[in-house]
């Protein structure tokens, strides 16, 4: 029987249970416990020979004569339902049989037992139709060579994979974890502007749209950053904001185009302070200081390596940043077959620095970055070619990127214009940004983490839509 075909025979159940006088999707329902409550007080519900009612939708059905076993599952777990003609009587009994099927949703009310091989089920004496399927469950989507198709359909995967909803699961774990520690520092959660007239904070193509009524252009943000230091000019010392971000560029195993980001921002602190505070958060995170990521066994424990960016790179390539011309850093990057986005100096730095990260597992921040690298980072005092930044690398991921800010509202004007001198367009000036910096902004350091990367650290996972719930994809053909 074809998928079309099994679908009609449905459509024509649900024309039963119509004519039957029953509505197949009511608004409202009744649940005294989820699944996993009664379960739990078992012994208690069943001992009292009172009755229940649970909810969920139908997983199995095996019949076995004038009797019917059916597994139904909530958001809490599963339990057992036993069906049987005696007591439902013959016509109710032959209704379930003829128009109930694995997928849809149930209401059944009856009372706790324990089944000769000890499992722990309701017995029906009244059921009613919550929500009809129409399509039937793939019975193989666990074994779905297409990745893709299980992203499209997400639902689906959900449904059908217990490891892929326990990793959702556990984003949203971690994401409360987060709150949980940020509230603890004394942080308050804000909101910034999804829409802005000037994309700032990143170098990054934004994605563009119009506003009809106030008749001007639109940018989706591409970092909340610029707006997270305004709070700070305007008194409030410690900020987050879990903010979803855009950027119009490629897709890979660790970029989507729609991504969420962690940023704070903590006046009177600089980068040292965010590291000591980045060791504190993961000891939180991770209780245990160890995980494992792509089949390697990450220790956690602190203190965590600090290495510059120099020193990396000089490490690894023996070239010296500070000293090598753009020849010198062109060249390296000629013989690693790798290519900076623009061939200009700051992206070339960027790629040597990149064609390392993979190889860095344990934890590690690269610190002390070039200026050309960092428009938006206070530089070192005594090393006004370096700011105080660093990126924390584990398992080979970037996680981080934090520095201490600079509020010295001359020295960002300058470093906007020779931005945009540099990357046209893909750089914009913000007048208004630099009016309140001019106001003063007390010294602070600011931290963005990307909440995607991290989730997948900490469920092993390599690739980044499997992580977020509906990643940008191709439109299907």
């Amino acid at each position: 029987m074809s998928l079309e075909d099994i679908r009609k025979a449905r459509i024509k159940k649900l024309e039963n249970i119509k004519q039957a006088g029953v509505n197949p999707y009511p608004n409202k329902s009744r649940r005294d416990f989820l699944v996993v409550g009664a379960i739990e007080k078992f012994d208690e519900l069943s001992g009292s020979g009172g009755e229940i009612n649970l909810v969920g939708r139908i997983r199995l059905i095996r019949e076995h004569g004038g009797s019917t076993f059916a597994h139904i599952e909530d958001g809490s777990g599963k339990i057992q339902l036993y069906f049987k003609k005696d007591i439902l009587g013959e016509e109710q009994y032959k209704f379930f049989l003829d128009n109930y099927e694995v997928g849809d949703f149930i209401e059944a009310g009856g009372k706790l037992f324990l089944t000769k091989k000890g499992e722990k089920t309701l017995e029906v004496n009244v059921f009613r139709m919550l929500a009809k399927a129409i399509n039937q469950l793939p019975e193989k989507w666990h074994g779905l060579q297409d990745v893709e198709e299980r992203s499209r359909r997400r639902y689906l995967d959900l449904l059908m994979n217990p490891e892929t909803r326990t990793r959702f699961l556990k984003r949203s774990e971690i994401i409360k974890k987060l709150r949980e520690f940020l509230d603890r520092e004394g942080f308050i959660e804000v909101e910034t502007p999804i829409l802005q007239p000037i994309p700032g904070g990143a170098l990054a193509r934004p994605f563009k749209t119009r506003h009809n009524a106030l008749d001007i252009d639109l940018y989706l943000r591409i970092a909340p950053e610029l707006y997270l230091k305004r709070l700070l000019v305007g008194g409030l010392e410690k900020v987050y904001e879990f903010a979803r971000c855009f950027r119009n560029e490629g897709i890979d195993a660790t970029h989507n185009p729609d991504f969420t980001m962690l940023e704070f921002y903590l006046a009177y602190a600089d980068y040292e302070d965010l590291m000591d505070l980045a060791e504190k958060l993961f000891k939180f995170l991770v209780p245990t200081g160890k995980i494992v990521y792509a089949g390697n066994e990450i220790n956690l424990k602190t203190p965590w390596k600090r290495i510059t960016m120099k020193d990396l790179i000089l490490g690894e390539f023996g070239l010296d940043i500070e000293k090598a011309d753009q020849k010198e850093i062109n060249q390296k990057l000629a013989e690693l077959g790798v290519r900076p986005e623009d061939g200009k100096e700051t992206r070339a730095v960027d790629a040597l620095f990149k064609a390392i990260r993979p190889k860095i597992i344990e934890p590690t921040f690269v610190i002390d970055y070039p200026v050309e690298m960092s428009p938006l980072a206070s530089s070192k005092e005594g090393n006004p070619k370096l700011t105080e930044r660093f990126q924390l690398i584990i398992g080979g991921l970037e996680l981080v990127n934090a520095f201490s800010e600079l509020n010295d509202s001359i020295e960002q004007d300058r470093r906007m214009k020779e931005q945009i001198e540099k990357h046209g367009e893909d750089v914009r000036y913000d007048t208004d940004f630099i009016e309140a910096l001019e106001y003063g902004m007390p010294p602070a350091a600011g931290w963005g983490m990307g909440i995607d990367r991290l989730v997948a650290l900490l469920t092993d996972t390599h690739n980044l839509r499997d992580v977020i719930l509906f990643p940008t994809m191709r439109p299907k053909q």
